[in-house]
């Protein structure tokens, strides 16, 4: 069995909307909001070194597939990899062909499918809506937080306001940057 982990940027209220632009007031707040500091996403750079695949929304998909593939330094092995879309709507013409490899899935039961299959992590990048469809469906393991000193008061969160099933989250790894970025791991038990 597979690993689903969700990774995201969220603020200190629990914003994941347009850490690195879009539609959000504040699009960019990732980046504008917050000083650099590289040890920060070195998470970032494990996750696509231990991924096996990603899995994306339809929304966060349509925003990534005209940008990631022209970043072949910083996304390389994002681009090779196997992307599955989670989608009732999008149609297979819709799919970039500059973003090879990528392919839909209807369904949270193609989801647990492809978890149940051979292989390393899944790791779901973005995709507010699907994160919580995720959580919700009991498909979750971990959680690759970065959560930043920042308050947005509104926009998509990674957890909504319906709780959904209980869940208890354990601790595995955290990290405080000089930024005041924090990492948060935890795997769902």
């Amino acid at each position: 069995m597979r690993t689903l982990i969700v990774t995201e940027f969220i603020s200190l209220d629990g914003v994941i909307d347009s850490p690195g632009g879009g539609d959000h007031p504040r699009a960019g707040w990732t980046f504008t909001e917050v000083p650099f500091a590289e040890e920060a996403y070195e998470l970032k750079g494990a996750e696509q070194e231990e991924a096996e695949a990603m899995l994306i929304g339809r929304v966060s998909y349509q925003e990534f597939a005209p940008i990631w593939p022209t970043m072949t330094e910083e996304f390389a092995r994002y681009n090779a990899m196997p992307k599955y879309v989670v989608s009732t709507t999008l149609g297979e013409d819709e799919l970039v062909p500059e973003w090879p490899n990528c392919h839909l899935l209807r369904s949270l039961d193609d989801v647990a499918e492809l978890k149940a299959g051979d292989g390393g992590p899944v790791i779901v990048q973005g995709s507010a809506t699907l994160a919580r469809s995720l959580a919700a469906a009991g498909l979750v393991d971990r959680y690759h937080l970065l959560v930043f000193p920042v308050l947005l008061g509104a926009g998509k969160r990674l957890f909504g306001d319906d709780p959904g099933p209980r869940t208890k989250l354990e601790l595995v790894d955290r990290a405080a940057y000089a930024n005041g970025v924090v990492k948060a791991v935890y795997d769902v038990s």
